[in-house]
């Protein structure tokens, strides 16, 4: 079982940044693939970025890439997602995800198994 709980949310000017952290509970978070997913009001959630078990692979959706950047440290039990150039389309309710993988990284919401809370992004125009 693993708990995850997202903070770093808030309300940001457009070109403004914010980073996201999600602390995970337990003794094997460096086992888990990591993913971000954010729902926009009246939206579906989507795929944000993912990253494996070590940090060494990372995707980004494309409506992110080269704004959004993934990372991890395993000592800390914490996933990171740093958010820069942000938009009023970012506005969003942002996820962290788990899945126990040692192996790849995911982009599906219905690849991962645990679930935080979420945290709101507001990006203001």
């Amino acid at each position: 079982q693993v708990q995850l709980v997202e903070s770093g949310g808030g309300l940001v000017q457009a070109g403004g940044s914010l980073r996201l952290s999600c602390a995970a509970s337990g003794r094997t978070f460096s086992s888990y693939a990591m993913g971000w997913f954010r729902q926009a009001p009246g939206k579906e959630r989507v795929f944000v970025a993912a990253i494996n078990w070590s940090g060494q692979s990372t995707y980004y959706a494309d409506s992110v890439k080269g704004r959004f950047t993934i990372s991890r440290d395993n000592a800390k039990n914490t996933v990171f997602l740093q958010l820069d150039s942000l938009k009023p389309e970012d506005t969003a309710v942002y996820y962290c995800a788990a899945r126990f993988s040692r192996v790849y990284y995911y982009t599906r919401d219905n690849e991962y198994n645990y679930w935080g809370q979420g945290t709101q992004v507001t990006v203001s125009s």
